[in-house]
């Protein structure tokens, strides 16, 4: 994942910062505890596509 990239993508839903998790593959947005998936290479920001954290997730 391009760190550029990272500096202007934003979490669809509040607006607010997206963090990368290389294991994962996901962009994760920790105030709305939504993880977006990246799918070869490409982040798809759809709130449908986002999977929901659970709380002990993103600590």
């Amino acid at each position: 994942m391009d760190h550029r990239l990272l500096e202007i993508v934003a979490c669809p839903v509040c607006k607010g910062k997206l963090v990368y998790d290389k294991e994962k593959q996901e962009l994760i947005c920790k105030a709305d505890r939504l993880a977006y998936p990246i799918k070869d290479g490409i982040p798809v920001l759809l709130e449908s596509e986002a999977r929901t954290m659970s709380m002990d997730e993103g600590r």
